[in-house]
């Protein structure tokens, strides 16, 4: 059976697609066969990167791996539409189709869905990526306006306690939960001092790991019109000038890949 990761965080611009984008990638490139199903169905950020790959590759007439995209019966728009019954019918055949592959990579929307949580339901890796803010962690959890202490898990985090509970009680085995601190820029230190320590203490309440993100870079979004990653970047495939700056973001998917423990499938380890 697939190893099935899915990205997930009920809040919009926390990067969720770009992370979903960069491991995709990883794991082509270390041999793996990668299903993708993107859930975010009106905005599809994941799939039409998916398409620009692979209009980019044979413009070009180079090769690069691409990922199976198990059909969901209908458009984005229009499945989005549809009833809840008929989104949660389309998704379970297009996960049943990917099944046999090595992975699959969930894209979820940035909100409480019905799809969403059903995805989350199946996964064995839960990669949540947020922003170094208090806006962002409001989601796993509350802090007190006073003291800024810590006081409960927020409503995500019962999301994930819900999926743990029930893949645990269907004897489906448990899932592992990663918290990436993501699109970090230059930001006031003491506020990030902060939010950091409430981090570490409520994965230590919730049992969450926390790692490395991707930076808000340039040349993660100049890449994206092309379909590709640092992943992809070689002599054949160069479509924008090779930098410094790049050769820092192939470290940070090195050490993203190496947090969420798939530095082996993508082929990382034995580079080491």
């Amino acid at each position: 059976m697939a190893k099935v990761i899915v990205i997930g965080n009920e809040k919009g611009g926390a990067g969720k697609s770009t992370i979903a984008i960069h491991l995709v990638t990883a794991l082509l490139h270390g041999g793996n066969r990668v299903g993708v199903i993107d859930l975010d169905l009106r905005q599809r950020s994941l799939g039409r990167f998916l398409a620009n790959r692979r209009a980019w590759l044979a413009a070009n007439a180079v090769n690069a791996p691409c990922p199976d995209e198990p059909d969901l019966g209908m458009d984005g728009a229009l499945l989005a539409r549809a009833p809840v019954a008929d989104q949660l019918a389309a998704f379970q055949n297009a996960f049943a189709a990917a099944s046999d592959l090595d992975f699959i990579v969930i894209d979820t929307p940035g909100g409480d869905t019905d799809l969403s949580r059903a995805a989350h339901a199946e996964a064995d890796v839960i990669v949540t990526p947020m922003n170094d803010s208090f806006v962002d962690f409001d989601l796993l959890g509350h802090v007190d306006p006073v003291s800024l202490e810590l006081t409960r898990p927020s409503i995500y985090s019962e999301t994930v306690w819900e999926s743990r509970k029930a893949k645990a009680m269907s004897r489906r085995g448990q899932i592992d939960w990663i918290v990436l601190s993501n699109r970090l820029g230059v930001a006031e230190a003491r506020n990030r001092r902060r939010v950091d320590d409430r981090l570490a203490l409520l994965a230590r309440k919730v049992g969450f790991r926390v790692g490395p993100g991707l930076r808000d870079r340039v040349i993660y979004r100049e890449l994206f019109p092309f379909g590709l990653t640092v992943a992809d970047l070689s002599t054949e495939i160069r479509p924008v000038s090779v930098s410094l700056a790049h050769v820092a973001a192939r470290q940070e998917l090195r050490a993203l890949i190496h947090a969420i423990g798939l530095e082996e499938a993508a082929g990382l380890a034995a580079a080491a």
